[in-house]
């Protein structure tokens, strides 16, 4: 039995475990991003959303924005409704070093353990069908923010929550990364709302209090 039937055999249903048995079948050389797909079972668009969100929850992380873009892929996907995941060929062929998927696999065993002690199949209404679909709408619009400079770790936390509860079928999971992507979300339109109302404001002020700075500028 080869080691992709090993872990598609696995009862357990342990996301934690597909990921240890990954780690385990990781030469010096690591895996192929292909390779990984291949040893995924049949959550694999919930445990690749997850396994790309992970590294992306540590602040200011460089290459955050690079992750993001397989995140906003495979999210798309789940939208609209594809069975298996794609991404670029150029993505499938790179190599992930051994070091990196030791590192995500040992922190899913010491950090989200717990995911797995409370989560269970559960107001299934969010975690398939039109609610799988709407989880997967803010996670692409989670992935953006992502791509932002310095902004990963609070939409990553929310990736995190959805993709376990897609992973586990628990709709309680789902519905807290929902109401994360969705209050960062808001964060930044109110931002961004406040920023483009406050340069209005001091546009208009300069141009009837202080015409001469405008014109200087080329108003």
């Amino acid at each position: 039995m080869s080691a992709t039937d090993t872990i598609r055999d696995d009862t357990g249903r342990s996301f934690i475990t597909v990921l240890q048995k990954i780690d385990a079948a990781a030469g010096e050389e690591g895996l192929t991003v292909g390779e990984i797909v291949d040893r995924l079972d049949e959550r694999a668009f919930g445990l690749l959303i997850l396994l790309f969100a992970l590294p992306c929850l540590v602040p200011g992380l460089p290459g955050a924005q690079i992750i993001a873009v397989p995140i906003f892929l495979l999210a798309v996907q789940v939208l609209i409704g594809r069975s298996e995941p794609w991404l670029p060929g150029w993505f499938m062929r790179a190599r992930v070093k051994k070091g990196w998927i030791s590192s995500i696999a040992g922190f899913a065993d010491k950090r989200l353990r717990w995911t797995e002690t409370l989560s269970r199949p559960r107001w299934r209404f969010f975690a398939a069908g039109f609610g799988e679909k709407l989880a997967a709408l803010l996670m692409a619009l989670a992935a953006i923010t992502v791509m932002l400079p310095i902004t990963n770790t609070v939409p990553s936390v929310a990736l995190t929550l959805m993709s376990v509860g897609l992973i586990q079928r628990d709709g309680v999971f789902t519905v807290f990364g929902m109401l994360v992507a969705l209050g960062w979300l808001t964060l930044l339109a109110i931002l961004v709302g406040g920023l483009v109302v406050g340069a209005g404001f001091a546009v208009n002020l300069l141009s009837e209090h202080a015409p001469w700075l405008r014109d200087m500028f080329g108003g």
